[in-house]
């Protein structure tokens, strides 16, 4: 009995841990379905936060993070007062605002093909909860108060609007996102004209298909994109730093410039000239033939003649024995004349008189030659 009551604990204990396993796959499978939304892909386009087709035009103190376009328009106004902040960059009508035009109106058609989860045509979007899905509207939508979007802890969690014609939000409006929302994935596809009522506080990417306004002191967290009319500006703050992507151009020139000079210069010019010089000169100059010719000198017969003031032969006699032999060894084997006798010999050459001091003959002195 006891091993018959744990065999059916075991079975039961099976049967509970497949159960939670078919829950869990059929959440999972409801979940795919209803994140089947897609962003587009806006191209060029990600680097703009307004980008206008006829003109663009500013009342007042606008902040614009991102660039701002017009194509084929060329009118843009009002900036300054209103400011672009770097990276970004005004475009009239030149190949960057084209390229963005024709890119936006991709993703704009990319939107439109995508299919509802829910339609919600006649109904006010204020007061709204919504989770992540692709909401319909057959002609024109109306905010009034606030929106919630709730991705319920999924970041990646889109949320899609495609309203027939046109967008209106009351005075004092917002688009709100709880649990991980995320501003770059929430998507309005206008079929005509979108205006944000005064200070409304909107929130998704504007992709409109004639014209988009801005009431005074409206700010947007996101985009606007005005495919075929004008992008008409209050005091307005547009942008985001997490979803507007810089431009390309300036994320390639920065890096390239700085690391490329600097290692090239210093490692070439600083070891070459210092190590070629100096071991060069040095040696050369040091064993120079000068030093021994200063040494040669020395033993010269000139300080021999020095003791031979007089024109007598007996000294040139000596002088050319020691200066032919240039050696002093060599000296000494001449019988030297005794210190008296040469002190004689001098003074009686100077004098010119015999000798007579002590009492020596005069013929002592050519003894001594």
């Amino acid at each position: 009995m006891l091993v018959l009551s744990r065999f059916h604990r075991g079975i039961g204990g099976l049967l509970f841990l497949l159960g939670l396993a078919i829950l869990l796959m059929i959440t999972q499978a409801l979940q795919n379905q209803v994140y089947a939304q897609t962003n587009p892909n806006l191209g060029s386009a990600a680097s703009f936060a307004v980008l206008g087709s006829s003109t663009v035009t500013n009342t007042g103190s606008s902040i614009v993070n991102g660039d701002l376009g017009v194509s084929p328009g060329n009118a843009v106004t009002g900036f300054p007062p209103g400011i672009v902040t770097p990276p970004g960059t005004i475009h009239l009508a030149d190949a960057a605002a084209l390229d963005a035009r024709n890119d936006a109106t991709s993703a704009f058609n990319t939107l439109a093909g995508q299919a509802c989860s829910q339609n919600l045509s006649g109904q006010d979007l204020g007061g709204m909860t919504l989770t992540a899905g692709v909401y319909c509207f057959d002609s024109a939508a109306q905010l009034t108060g606030a929106l919630t979007l709730d991705a319920a802890g999924n970041g990646n969690a889109v949320f899609i609007f495609k309203i027939g014609s046109a967008l209106t939000t009351a005075s004092a409006s917002s688009v709100l996102l709880i649990n991980s929302a995320n501003a770059c994935n929430v998507w309005w596809q206008i079929g005509s004209s979108a205006t944000i009522g005064t200070t409304s506080s909107f929130t998704g990417n504007i992709l409109a298909q004639a014209s988009i306004t801005l009431m005074t002191g409206a700010i947007i967290t996101g985009r606007a994109l005005a495919l075929t009319g004008a992008v008409t500006m209050d005091s307005n703050i547009i942008g985001s730093s997490t979803c507007i992507t810089p431009p390309a151009n300036t994320a390639t020139n920065t890096p390239t410039n700085t690391p490329t000079n600097t290692p090239t210069n210093m490692p070439t010019n600083t070891p070459t000239n210092t190590p070629t010089n100096m071991p060069t000169n040095m040696p050369t100059q040091g064993p120079s033939p000068t030093s021994t010719n200063t040494f040669t000198p020395g033993p010269s017969p000139t300080s021999t003649n020095t003791f031979t003031p007089g024109p007598s032969p007996t000294p040139t006699h000596t002088d050319t024995s020691v200066g032919a032999s240039a050696t002093p060894p060599n000296v000494p084997t001449q019988p030297p004349p005794s210190a008296t006798t040469a002190s004689n010999s001098v003074t009686g050459l100077v004098s010119g008189l015999p000798d007579t001091g002590g009492g020596r003959p005069q013929a002592t002195y050519w003894q001594g030659r």
